[in-house]
């Protein structure tokens, strides 16, 4: 590790290039940020110090990368609250099972139509099944959407998807590496995760004012440090029981929510949270070779359209179930389009099991391309919809009929937004929610 603390200002350095560029261009810094940690690498060359191959910094790379997680979903926590998360729970159990159900209903038909056997599909089904949560964290607050009504439920769905996804692995690693019919552990390996969230959420609920007294009598200092360390030792001991640090991280957001200090606590950890953000990013990139992707390019491309349609099919299904207006609809599914970090993890069960060797290029692959299209897809998903209704309205106007009036969706880049307000989606009537039968998505 001679040269690490230079490839680390190194590292920062290409991340802020990338901020900049992300900035002039009006872009998400996601997709480049994972573009830059794919250009450099092991296939890249070195001259000195100047080793663009990151070999010596890499795992230190990967645990600020973690970090990145951590403060990622905890910061959207605290744009939510238990309270907050508890009222929405009947929209969020529907919600997730209608999502997770067709994605998996997808994932079984992509895998059997692309000819796998029956443990590959399985693992496919695995990939194809959670959204990346950094991703999905990162966008929201990005675009400022955390008060819109249809971003609680993509919280909600974005942490039943990483539950559902830690049980599938759960129950079906055993049969997929050894053959085995799932038994007792695997009913133990379900409980304690699901009493562990249990509790976190309990404690938000019942103990905020508790909390809120003795936070509040600390100093900015003592109070960032305590918050942090609670949170790194609830995540740890939330990973030694089977959950990932992402939720457990998530959870204690929404419970510094709801003790009254969640913008004192979002103005000190703001730094924390763009600057591990940006390595997780970039280390995402950094961990796939794209000299080994080729084989698996047209696969890739085929779950990748399939998973976007799954996703904009469910969004559209729940936000009529739940009467969102029809552009939340679209919002909803174009969200939670990105894969990520979970999704290599489970691809890596075919290399313990010894399945076909397609599997891991192809998770590589399909991740990659999901985690650049999902950031681009959530920010134009009020112009995608604009496009399809004046779309609709015309193929409407030459067959006869009138069109409905349109929504009007303020631009991200409106003076509202670039303030830091959260941007509504008002109609002409400046009514927030539209019509649920509006078309073409109603």
């Amino acid at each position: 590790m001679q040269y690490a603390v230079f490839e680390i200002g190194l590292a920062i350095a290409l991340m802020a290039a990338a901020t900049l560029i992300a900035g002039r261009l009006k872009l998400s810094v996601i997709p480049l940020l994972i573009l830059i940690g794919l250009a450099v690498g092991p296939h890249m060359p070195h001259v000195g110090m100047l080793d663009l191959r990151f070999i010596e910094s890499k795992s230190l790379i990967d645990f600020l990368g973690r970090l990145g997680i951590i403060f990622l979903l905890f910061s959207l926590g605290l744009e939510f609250s238990v309270g907050r998360l508890v009222r929405a729970g009947g929209s969020i159990v529907v919600g997730s099972i209608i999502y997770i159900g067709i994605t998996v209903i997808l994932g079984f038909s992509f895998g059997w139509v692309a000819g796998f056997p029956i443990r590959e599909v399985l693992v496919i089904v695995g990939i194809m099944l959670s959204s990346s949560s950094a991703i999905v964290a990162k966008s929201v607050i990005d675009l400022r959407r955390s008060a819109r009504p249809e971003s609680g439920l993509i919280l909600g769905i974005t942490m039943t998807e990483d539950v559902a996804l830690a049980l599938y692995i759960a129950i079906v690693s055993g049969f997929v590496v050894y053959h085995a019919v799932p038994g007792v552990g695997v009913i133990v390996s379900v409980i304690v995760p699901l009493v562990f969230l249990l509790s976190i959420i309990l404690m938000g609920r019942y103990s905020a004012r508790f909390l809120n007294r003795r936070l509040g009598r600390l100093a900015d200092e003592a109070f960032l440090l305590l918050v942090v360390a609670v949170l790194f030792v609830v995540a740890g001991l939330g990973e030694a029981a089977g959950i990932t640090e992402a939720i457990v991280a998530l959870l204690m957001g929404l419970v510094v929510a709801e003790t009254g200090h969640a913008q004192r606590m979002q103005r000190l950890a703001s730094p924390l949270r763009e600057l591990f953000g940006a390595f997780f990013f970039f280390s995402f990139g950094l961990n796939i070779d794209p000299l080994e992707l080729g084989g698996a390019a047209v696969l890739a491309v085929g779950g990748a359209a399939v998973t976007i349609g799954g996703a904009i099919t469910s969004g559209i299904i729940v936000g009529q179930l739940l009467r969102l207006r029809a552009s939340a609809r679209l919002t909803v599914g174009l969200t939670l389009i990105s894969r990520g970090e979970f999704s290599i993890v489970v691809a890596s069960l075919a290399t313990s099991a010894g399945l076909l060797t397609v599997i891991q290029p192809f998770a590589a692959l399909y991740v990659l391309v999901l985690s650049i299209l999902g950031p681009i897809l959530a920010r134009e998903s009020d112009s995608i919809y604009q496009a399809l209704y004046r779309f609709v309205t015309f193929v409407n106007t030459r067959g006869g009929r009138r069109p409905q009036p349109a929504a009007e969706v303020d631009s991200p880049d409106s003076d509202d937004a670039q303030s830091g307000k959260d941007v509504p989606v008002r109609e002409k009537n400046n009514r927030d929610v539209e019509s649920p039968s509006s078309w073409p998505l109603g």
